[in-house]
């Protein structure tokens, strides 16, 4: 398989510099898995400017979403970014470790959401009736829907870059979960 490498500031566009610039200074270092997108003169900006749009959905609950869509996606790189994120949002290691399996028993609210991204990320899409009853019966409204639907279509992106790049991940790396999600 080809080994692709992840790009040093002066391999990539003046383009890609400026954001790689704007993220050393907004999270301290150019992640690796946004680097590999600036092998494309347009694929880093386009992505965060999806990642970063605004949403019907707080910063806590995107997390939701995002360790759901990247534990059934099986993205090691995802997982171990969005468990450092979840726990700058106030998850506990136990939390994310339940968020990832598509469950929150500590919040009914968090549950149906986390229930509901695991399932569209599962059945691409085709979301079970029941699950999508018990998402607006916990609180949740239309437009929360399609925000979280476009967040799983986001994270899944991610989830895909990293599946088929195989870059080093460069945050502390998540722990398995010990059971098989089913």
């Amino acid at each position: 398989m080809s080994t692709i490498n992840v790009p040093k500031r002066e391999e990539v566009s003046s383009a890609n510099q400026a954001i790689f610039d704007n993220l050393e200074k907004a999270v301290g270092f150019v992640p690796n898995l946004f680097a590999t997108y600036a092998h494309s003169e347009n694929a880093l900006g386009n992505y965060l400017g999806l990642s970063n749009a605004k949403t019907s959905l707080k910063a806590k609950e995107k997390e939701v979403v995002n360790l759901a869509v990247s534990q059934v996606n099986n993205c090691i790189y995802c997982l171990s970014a969005h468990t450092a994120i979840g726990k700058m949002n106030g998850f506990t290691d136990e939390q994310i470790l339940e968020l990832r399996g598509g469950t929150a028993s500590f919040d009914q609210k968090l549950d149906a959401l986390a229930r509901l991204a695991k399932n569209i990320t599962e059945n691409r899409g085709a979301t079970d009736a029941h699950i999508l009853d018990e998402f607006f019966a916990a609180g949740w409204t239309k437009e929360n829907l399609i925000d979280t639907i476009v967040l799983v279509g986001d994270k899944t992106i991610s989830n895909y870059v990293h599946s088929t790049t195989k870059v080093p991940v460069d945050f502390p790396v998540a722990q398995p979960l010990e059971t098989e999600i089913a």
